[in-house]
């Protein structure tokens, strides 16, 4: 059972407006758990189908694959939105010091202080844009991260996310919510807690409540969210009616978000489109962390170099079985 929706979060994309209503509730406290072992891309199950994936095997302190992904770098996108939109505040670099496999099968996401007190980390979105439902069928966005391994004051300013973007972002930047976000995974300062989000319609206010979106939250089943690994899924359902969106930690549901919720324009602006891209970032300060915090963030009491891994990366999706039957008939 999904718990009732915490305070809304805030997008990496979006200039957010966060005040009184990010009030979230602070951490339960940390188990103190080994690391789970790199694990391989799951095959799909019965019925599905993998897309596309990365297993992050490349070689200790190599950049990952040019032919999935692209670095961003500086503090936005050509035209695009200072500091990402966001306020964080963070240089991205394509430095292996920032992003790069660790040898054992996992990307690293390292955010770093210079010694003039300057951020760095990197984001990263893949070459790929044309993630979405097939017609009657669901898509499965999934990743198996381990967030930054720091909490309490030493975790401030502290912002991974796994999301997804519509295609149409690309080369316009001003487009935003209408072409659709899907945070599949956002955390900030420490906190043990998972938050899911849509993003979609206009800004402000909207069908998706824009700067807040339409989001909830819960806390990492078993070790904390920052001790150990936890698989985040999202799904878009095409092949029930209204389609739904859903968000997983574990295998546990904990969001949906259904197409009347979402209502038309926006539900067609943002599903119409080519598809989606993925995004892997650990951002520096911004609205919401300084919104959960209530202050500014990072502080000085914000110790660097503490890395988000990821497994591995896969989109599945499962067609139609009247699709599946002309395709094989």
């Amino acid at each position: 059972m999904s718990p009732p929706p915490a305070a809304p979060t805030a997008s990496p994309v979006r200039r957010r407006l966060l005040a009184s209503a990010l009030l979230v509730a602070t951490t339960t406290a940390l188990a103190g758990v080994a690391v789970t072992a790199q694990a391989a891309v799951p095959p799909p199950p019965t019925g599905w189908s993998t897309v596309w994936s990365d297993d992050f095997t490349g070689a200790a302190g190599t950049l990952p694959s040019a032919a999935n992904w692209i670095i961003d770098t500086g503090h936005n996108y050509p035209g695009g939105p200072a500091s990402w939109g966001t306020g964080e505040i963070q240089t991205y670099t394509a430095s292996t010091a920032n992003v790069s496999h660790d040898g054992g099968g996992n990307l690293r996401i390292t955010p770093l202080r210079d010694g003039g007190g300057g951020w760095t980390s990197a984001r990263i979105e893949t070459v790929r844009s044309d993630f979405k439902a097939p017609a009657g069928g669901v898509l499965a966005i999934e990743g198996r991260i381990q967030m930054p391994n720091v909490t309490g004051a030493a975790a401030a300013g502290y912002w991974p996310a796994f999301w997804a973007l519509g295609a149409p972002y690309r080369g316009n930047y001003q487009n935003w919510p209408g072409i659709g976000e899907f945070d599949v995974m956002e955390n900030v300062n420490g906190i043990n807690s998972v938050w899911g989000v849509l993003h979609c319609g206009v800004a402000p206010g909207g069908p998706c409540d824009e700067f807040n979106g339409i989001g909830a939250s819960r806390a990492c089943p078993g070790a904390s969210c920052q001790s150990a690994f936890h698989t985040y899924r999202f799904e878009w359902d095409a092949s029930i009616s209204p389609q739904q969106l859903r968000w997983y930690v574990d295998g546990q549901l904990f969001h949906t978000v259904t197409q009347s919720r979402v209502g038309e324009p926006a539900w067609s602006q943002m599903t119409s489109h080519a598809g989606y891209f993925l995004l892997l970032n650990v951002a520096m300060g911004g609205a919401f962390p300084n919104g959960v915090a209530g202050s500014g963030t990072p502080t000085a009491a914000t110790v660097p170099g503490r890395p988000m891994l990821v497994d591995y990366v896969a989109v599945y999706r499962r067609v139609a079985a009247w699709w599946a039957a002309a395709w094989w008939a």
